[in-house]
């Protein structure tokens, strides 16, 4: 009736969370995240405001609105060799919000003094078809990162892969800033 729209645009996001905590008890058909992500986009033009993409967002990410900023993590398995006795951990994350939406998480250990290119290579040779990534060598500024999880910058459509760390923009590139332990790294497809 509402063309995939349950209720209006107020009551859509609590529809999607009370779907998605009430996934293992439905029937006939399981609750389908992408389906309501699908319905969401479709709507767009509509989810301007942000009390009402607050409602929406956390069930879109498998949360509820009382839990969206509690993230469990299951302790990482990081172990200690010869040649590097106290290893870093660093989260690492990759969000695409901009069109097919995806988010993936994964904590990885690297020697002490990575630089964040390390923390990729290894995310991505511990899950390769989540976290794989292209870079270019550009002379005097080091490596770019131009592709993750097979998206890739375009210039015709101004997206790029922008790197955070606790939500601040890096200052450095990919060759140069070296992660802390326990340091949150974020690559967001965005706009420029």
């Amino acid at each position: 009736k509402g063309k995939g729209m349950i209720g209006n645009l107020s009551s859509m996001g609590l529809a999607i969370q009370a779907l998605e905590s009430s996934r293992k008890f439905q029937a006939p058909r399981r609750w389908d995240r992408a389906q309501a992500f699908h319905m969401v986009q479709t709507h767009e033009q509509e989810y301007t405001q942000p009390m009402v993409i607050a409602r929406v967002l956390p069930g879109l990410v498998g949360k509820s609105y009382l839990n969206a900023g509690r993230v469990v993590l299951p302790p990482p398995k990081c172990p200690q060799t010869d040649s590097c006795p106290s290893p870093l951990m660093v989260q690492y994350s990759i969000t695409n919000t901009l069109k097919n939406y995806f988010h993936y998480s994964t904590s990885v250990c690297v020697p002490p003094g990575s630089r964040l290119l390390q923390v990729l290579q290894v995310a991505r040779d511990e899950k390769p078809q989540i976290f794989s990534f292209e870079t270019v060598n550009y002379d005097h500024l080091g490596p770019f990162v131009v592709s993750i999880h097979g998206l890739a910058g375009n210039t015709t459509e101004r997206t790029y892969w922008q790197f955070f760390s606790c939500w601040s923009p890096l200052q450095q590139g990919v060759g140069t800033y070296r992660p802390k332990n326990w340091e949150h790294i974020q690559a967001i497809f965005s706009t420029y």
